[in-house]
């Protein structure tokens, strides 16, 4: 073997020793790390458990998030508001020589621009004095502008209308089916923009006018809660468009509380009458 050969290999010998004393000297530090990586394995998976829900964890999730949530108003409560601007309180005073006047309570509703309050005749006929009340709380005499008595219905107008008038949104009858939400607002007993709900319960009905001979053919049949004061007001469906006007109600007594019947012109039949086209 030649002297440059043996002069290598000495080379590589010695740099093997050096990389073995250092591999030496560096071993207890390794071994160390691999000590203390192998002691937090054993102990996070070991000793440290994930936390695991429970039933009673998901129905406090579940009660928290039902109890945040905003629940859909209601139809009711939407047919109250579209209707309620357009809702006006009649009172009417009888006046007489020598006793007290008589005073009476109606509703009506407007039906147009102009400011058109639609109601029935009953509420208003013979009447020395009429006051309507708006939903802004303007007050006024009234005087009536048409009559339809063959439908016991009239046509009022304020002598003092609001700035802004609201009409309602007059519906199609033809597109009620008996059982359909009804709801009749109005003014009974005096209670200003009272409210109540029911469904329909018939069509083509024949209602009689109490006091007199008059009978109504076609008439909407329904059992929404109507009582003195509710007459001339609208009877309305589900999406608070004015499909009747609430004519009377049936009651096998002399008294004048609502039993469950209850009767109103159709409104296509209503407007007609006052020289709006029918629809």
């Amino acid at each position: 073997m030649s002297e440059s050969s043996e002069s290598k290999m000495e080379q590589w010998r010695g740099r093997f020793r050096d990389f073995a004393s250092r591999l030496r000297r560096g071993l207890p530090f390794a071994s160390g790390v691999f000590a203390t990586l192998l002691a937090f394995l054993i102990y996070h998976f070991a000793l440290v458990q994930p936390n695991q829900l429970t039933v009673e964890d998901v129905n406090a999730s579940v009660a928290q998030a039902m109890a945040s949530a905003t629940p859909r108003v209601s139809y009711s409560a939407q047919v109250y508001q579209v209707i309620e601007p357009s809702l006006v309180l009649i009172q009417v005073e009888d006046k007489h020589e020598e006793t007290e006047s008589d005073f009476g309570l109606g509703s009506g509703v407007v039906v147009d621009s102009f400011g058109n309050i639609l109601t029935s005749l009953h509420v208003v006929q013979g009447s020395d004095r009429v006051t309507v009340t708006f939903a802004d709380g303007t007050k006024s005499e009234a005087q009536i502008v048409s009559e339809m008595p063959e439908l016991d219905l009239a046509v009022i107008q304020a002598l003092d209308t609001p700035l802004i008038v609201v009409p309602a949104v007059l519906g199609n009858p033809g597109a009620m089916q008996v059982g359909d939400e009804a709801y009749v607002v109005g003014n009974p007993f005096g209670l200003y923009s009272s409210m109540s709900a029911g469904v329909i319960s018939g069509f083509d009905r024949v209602f009689r006018v109490p006091n007199s001979n008059l009978e109504i053919p076609g008439m909407i049949q329904f059992d929404a809660a109507a009582n003195p004061g509710n007459s001339g007001g609208p009877l309305l469906n589900r999406s608070g468009h004015v499909i009747g006007i609430v004519t009377g109600l049936i009651n096998p007594t002399n008294e004048s509380f609502f039993v469950g019947i209850g009767f109103a012109v159709p409104i296509n039949v209503a407007v007609g009458g006052m020289g709006s086209p029918p629809y």
